[in-house]
């Protein structure tokens, strides 16, 4: 398994020399939050399209 702390270090071997602290923030943050997204579908935390529109339709207006 892959600790945080190698996934940064991958990461920052990936990105250019210049890269600032910003950038770095936002790979960090865009590489945490698509692990996540890839582990609610893994556990099954995910719903249809047809199941959000429902849930959706009161608050949207056609």
């Amino acid at each position: 398994m892959t600790t945080a702390k190698d996934s940064v270090r991958r990461l920052l071997d990936e990105l250019p020399d210049d890269v600032g602290y910003e950038d770095i923030l936002y790979h960090i943050y865009v590489q945490e939050k698509v692990a996540k997204g890839m582990a609610d579908v893994a556990a099954g935390r995910v719903v249809t399209q047809e199941e959000l529109e429902r849930q959706l339709a009161p608050w949207l207006i056609e």
